[in-house]
């Protein structure tokens, strides 16, 4: 029980609070951050912010047909996952070695 002493503790709570720190601005580095995700033969591109926010949606004149409707649709959320796709990819990338040992 002399290993749970109160100085113990108090390292083990400023050491938790360093990484909470280093953590959130990692978050924030993230967020600022922008991912492009594209639909084949770039007809379509979804553009992110690191905190998967769609800030610009660009579709090419030639991906849009009135009689086939749903292959801009398809492209569109092909795009979009991409994109998200990207976002999450540099997520793990950056915060993974903060929730490895969480169980997250």
């Amino acid at each position: 029980m002399r290993g749970m002493n109160g100085m113990n503790m108090q390292q083990m709570m400023k050491q938790a609070q360093k990484m909470q720190k280093q953590m959130m601005a990692e978050q924030k580095d993230l967020a600022s951050q922008e991912f492009v995700g594209t639909a084949p033969d770039d007809m379509v591109s979804a553009k992110f912010t690191g905190d998967k926010k769609l800030v610009d949606l660009q579709i090419k004149p030639e991906a849009v047909d009135p009689d086939d409707v749903e292959m801009l649709t398809d492209l569109v959320v092909a795009a979009v996952n991409d994109g998200l796709q990207k976002v999450d990819a540099a997520t793990q990338q950056k915060l993974g070695k903060y929730t490895k040992g969480l169980g997250m």
